[in-house]
């Protein structure tokens, strides 16, 4: 079972004597209690160390203003609603989810706390309390792919995948349009895991897939596992949600990573002055939150320049991953020349595109 670990951070000596209004400042003179609840360890250089490094980017950013809590590895069952019921019930004027299993558990508990702001990550369900938010994650992972399609030797790639939820999908879809862009003749190959952080797992994955000829390894799982594989067997790989550079540094060609600190202290600001209210919120590039690691000394210069230019594209409105033509696995043409995939389709995404060996779980 995994460890669970409560830390407090308190940044002002008083005590919470009222939780704040929904939809206004705290009292004059008292910390807003702000909540995070992560679905892995802080110290797993992925998912939830970048959520950490948001909260404290919040610390930073409001000082004596605002007092964090976090929860670390709870597992997205029962023991969700547990934790963020009790998030709640100790004063949290606003509860930070930070996984799509907590989506169903934010809403129950949010229903019992009308006055507590709630944000959940990667969801997709609102309530008159509950705010959700997501990235346009599929943006880097499309860079990502146009420099696996110009590096690999095998033309095969391989995709280490947690859960089949349109968020996982739609990063696998985008990393091989990218790699196709560049090169027709790439294929990815995909093992699922069930599991975002299981270094033992992830390893034996990465593992199956170099069996197949994979030369480039993508990953959505959570730990440096990959990386470091892909490091002792002098091939390449991208590191996901953080810069995993330091674990493989001739393996690791750049990462897709997430700062999600400009989000929370959006929000908190926002709560801070009164003017929260729950939105569907989607973030990427162009504001920040989508970010790629350094680039590798092993990449071409030509191939660095190149990403660069679409990099500036999308940051500019003038190119979407999702652009036609596009056909599926099965030969079905999804979208027509320049036709770009429309958001409702985006967000439910359950298709694999052309060029994926497989079927999904």
């Amino acid at each position: 079972m995994q460890r669970r670990q409560l830390l407090t951070r308190a940044l002002a000596s008083a005590s919470i004597a009222a939780l704040p209004t929904l939809g206004r400042a705290a009292p004059s003179g008292k910390p807003l209690k702000i909540g995070f609840v992560y679905s892995g360890p802080v110290s797993d250089v992925g998912w939830s160390f970048q959520h950490d490094l948001g909260r404290r980017m919040v610390e930073k950013e409001f000082g004596k203003q605002v007092e964090t809590v976090f929860v670390e590895s709870v597992p997205e069952g029962p023991d969700a609603e547990r934790v963020i019921r009790q998030l709640a019930s100790d004063g949290c004027g606003m509860v930070f989810t930070t996984s799509f299993g907590f989506m169903d558990p934010t809403v129950r508990v949010a229903a019992d706390f009308p006055q507590v702001a709630f944000e959940h990550c990667s969801g997709y369900k609102t309530a008159a309390n509950v705010g959700v938010y997501q990235t346009r994650f599929y943006e880097g992972a499309y860079l990502l792919g146009t420099i696996a399609g110009r590096v690999t030797k095998t033309n095969t790639l391989g995709y280490v995948a947690p859960f089949p939820i349109p968020e996982v999908i739609r990063n696998l879809d985008a990393f091989v349009l990218g790699a196709r862009s560049v090169n027709p003749k790439v294929t990815a190959k995909v093992v699922w895991i069930n599991s975002w952080y299981d270094p033992v797992r992830e390893r034996d994955a990465a593992q199956a897939l170099i069996n197949q000829g994979v030369d480039t390894l993508y990953q959505n799982t959570d730990s440096p596992a990959i990386v470091q594989l892909a490091e002792s067997k002098g091939l390449y790989a991208f590191g996901q949600d953080s810069d995993m550079s330091r674990f493989g540094p001739r393996a690791h060609l750049t990462g897709n990573v997430l700062n999600w600190g400009v989000y929370y202290v959006h929000k908190v600001r926002q709560k801070l002055a009164g003017q929260w209210k729950p939105e569907d919120t989607k973030w990427g590039m162009k504001e920040g939150i989508v970010q790629l690691a350094p680039f590798s000394k092993q990449l071409p210069r030509d191939v660095a320049e190149q990403v660069e230019k679409q990099r500036a594209a999308i940051v500019a409105g003038q190119f979407h991953p999702f652009t036609g033509p596009v056909k599926d696995q099965a030969g079905k043409q999804r979208l027509a020349a320049g036709q770009t995939l429309p958001e409702s389709e985006l967000w439910t995404m359950k298709w694999y595109v052309d060029g994926i060996v497989g079927q999904q779980p």
